[in-house]
């Protein structure tokens, strides 16, 4: 797992306020529920999402890998990795 510190944080919002978001969103999977999230390209119509539900792996011992993200809209659910929502040109944190 990549573990971003304080110095490649301040890059990346360094970058991000001069060329617009580039960098991944740095993210921990235990934080991550109830959280909101906006697509952007919509999904289905739908372009707010809501970490609904983490999904526990069979093992104990493994990590968390997929959680379930419910639209705000038509409450359909769907299952993700939640690493996909690392990548800031499919999903930004909050709801814009």
């Amino acid at each position: 797992m990549a573990v971003i510190d304080l110095a490649d944080a301040v890059a990346c919002e360094i970058q991000n306020s001069r060329l617009g978001p580039s960098c991944m969103n740095p993210l921990n999977p235990k934080k991550l529920l109830m959280t909101n999230w906006t697509a952007i390209k919509p999904v289905a119509k739908q372009k707010h999402f809501l970490v609904s539900r983490m999904i526990q792996p069979d093992e104990p011992t493994d990590q968390i890998e997929l959680l379930e993200i419910e639209a705000v809209f038509s409450k359909t659910t769907q299952t993700i990795a939640w690493r996909d929502l690392q990548d800031d040109g499919v999903w930004r944190k909050g709801w814009v």
